[in-house]
């Protein structure tokens, strides 16, 4: 970690936050900070806590352990509103779109402006449309047509949709959840460039995955989860792709079922 980021006041920070469903421990003792422009990955197979994790951040369940700090400041989020004013946008693995509707109603989608007053109030299109094309392509987008339906993107361009809405509406943190579990190798590359795009806008990413060579590609700190507790939390100058995949596997558990696997 360089001194810069050591001092600084971290846009998000989560300091031995716990949570518990009645008797079930989904996380305990979970540690983490995302600055302005770095991209913090936390890994973990299924079952790990990153879901719960991402709820506690976006705002949908309370933390019962621990504290979470915005920008310094410690508090307890009520709501996804709250968070969002707050500046912490998530984008979802399954996406909060409508596959009908054009590209440019999805990129205002809940947030459209609007032109006149009284009865004549009415959406203002022509912003919408002119607004998420030039922010598509300020991002390194350039659709052919904003007027098509967004399901017929591809799974990664509308990532990259939902990535570019974040950073227009002023996001500072912006949680990415699986964003590239359900495509292939060049899709998922399609994906990764536009969330280094979004740390190089400003943004502290925390970035949730299982795959440790996507992670590697792009983030700065790594946040390894197993079972609801920390397993690993290093920078990137501190842990390799086969350490980093190593430690993700379980280690001494991977060691063992070889030996279990192995013929006589």
């Amino acid at each position: 970690m360089t001194t810069d980021t050591a001092t600084r006041t971290a846009l998000v920070e989560l300091t031995d936050v716990g949570k518990r469903y009645g008797n079930v421990r989904a996380l305990e003792g979970v540690s983490l900070k995302v600055h302005a422009g770095e991209i913090t990955c936390v890994l973990g197979d299924n079952g790990a806590g990153k879901s719960t994790l991402i709820k506690i951040i976006a705002g949908l369940h309370q933390h019962d352990g621990g504290t979470l700090r915005i920008e310094g400041e410690e508090t307890r989020l009520s709501s996804p509103r709250e968070a969002l004013d707050r500046g912490i946008a998530t984008v979802y693995q399954d996406l909060a779109v409508v596959p009908l509707m054009p590209v440019w109603r999805n990129f205002f989608l809940g947030s459209e402006p609007r032109k006149g007053v009284g009865p004549f109030k009415r959406m203002d299109v022509d912003f919408m449309r002119k607004t998420a094309h030039a922010e598509l392509l300020r991002m390194g987008i350039d659709l052919r047509d904003v007027d098509q339906p967004i399901g017929t993107l591809s799974g990664g361009e509308r990532q990259c949709v939902a990535i570019a809405r974040a950073v227009y509406f002023g996001a500072k943190v912006l949680i990415l959840d699986e964003p590239t579990a359900a495509l292939g190798v060049k899709q998922s590359g399609v994906v990764l460039k536009y969330v280094a795009a979004a740390r190089d806008e400003g943004l502290g990413v925390v970035f949730i995955t299982h795959n440790p060579h996507h992670a590697y590609l792009v983030g700065d700190r790594f946040v390894l989860l197993r079972r609801g507790t920390m397993a690993g939390n290093h920078a990137r100058d501190e842990t390799t792709l086969d350490e980093l995949t190593e430690q993700m596997a379980g280690g001494t558990d991977l060691a063992d079922l070889r030996r279990e696997l192995n013929r006589p």
